[in-house]
């Protein structure tokens, strides 16, 4: 088994998307090639309906798929084939672009008018740009959870882990999408398949992962011996973090625990307009 390094950490970046979201972008501005096959990545996390409520009104999509998920909330989906519906917290929609979709987006509050959710952007390989386009809508008792024995819970949205497959399949990029939840101070290590581009993003606690500088684990205290370590402290403050190549992650989670995603895709290497 070998660690993946964390080349990179960095903040998710404010900004504003269809008629007024306010929103954070953990990637999306930069070098597409980074996370190949990934493209996008939003955090949509408010306390102010004001902020959100106006959404993402008709607007169009080709040769990408899109993945929402949702936390809290709801989001009132319908595009230009006729299809309609509302994802509820925990649901998941996977939808599939291909040669061009209008649609739309928009999400509402719980009743304390919280909204909370994430899209992510996955490229289609050339071969298939042009496939007809279509919707994969899970609702959140179909999607498989996990606990470990040390209280670790992992929903597994696509892909497989721990013996368990995710009910979204089909997709071109063939990813492993897991929702991470760690008790307090819990260290854990994750498998991650060798040949696939991985980031995290953690959205609540804290989170530290470990480095090559550090291949055991990190704890989360400044200091250890009068040593500085090679900390990724979190604080559950929109980061990611970035992986280089191998087949294992370590991370320990802070005295309120953590919760992250673990995302990972087979990279298309094609270029990228």
């Amino acid at each position: 088994m070998s660690l993946r390094p964390t080349l990179e950490t960095r903040q998710a970046q404010p900004t504003m998307e269809g008629a007024g979201v306010h929103l954070h972008r953990a990637f999306g501005f930069g070098d597409p090639s980074e996370l190949d096959p990934f493209l996008l990545f939003d955090d949509f996390s408010n306390d102010d309906p004001a902020l959100f409520e106006k959404g993402f009104p008709w607007h169009p999509h080709r040769g990408i798929e899109t993945i929402t998920y949702v936390l809290s909330g709801e989001v009132d989906h319908g595009d230009s084939l006729g299809n309609t519906g509302t994802l509820g917290a925990g649901d998941v929609q996977w939808m599939t672009a291909g040669s061009g979709i209008m649609h739309q987006e928009m999400p509402r509050g719980n009743a304390a008018g919280q909204m909370h959710g994430f899209q992510l952007w996955a490229n289609l390989p050339s071969a298939l740009k042009m496939t007809a386009p279509r919707y994969q809508d899970v609702q959140a008792q179909h999607i498989p959870e996990i606990t470990d024995d040390d209280g670790t819970t992992v929903r597994v949205i696509t892909g497989e882990f721990w013996g368990k497959r995710g009910p979204v399949d089909g997709i071109a990029a063939d990813p492993q999408y897991l929702d991470v939840s760690l008790p307090p101070g819990e260290r854990k290590t994750l498998p991650v398949d060798t040949y696939r581009r991985s980031f995290a993003y953690v959205f609540e606690g804290e989170a530290a992962f470990a480095d090559a500088s550090n291949p055991f684990g990190v704890l989360l205290e400044k200091e250890v011996a009068g040593e500085e370590l090679n900390i990724r402290d979190m604080s559950g403050n929109r980061t990611l973090v970035r992986f280089g190549t191998g087949d294992e992650i370590t991370v320990q989670a802070g005295e309120d625990g953590a919760r992250f995603l673990l995302i990972s895709g087979a990279p298309l290497q094609e270029p990228v307009a």
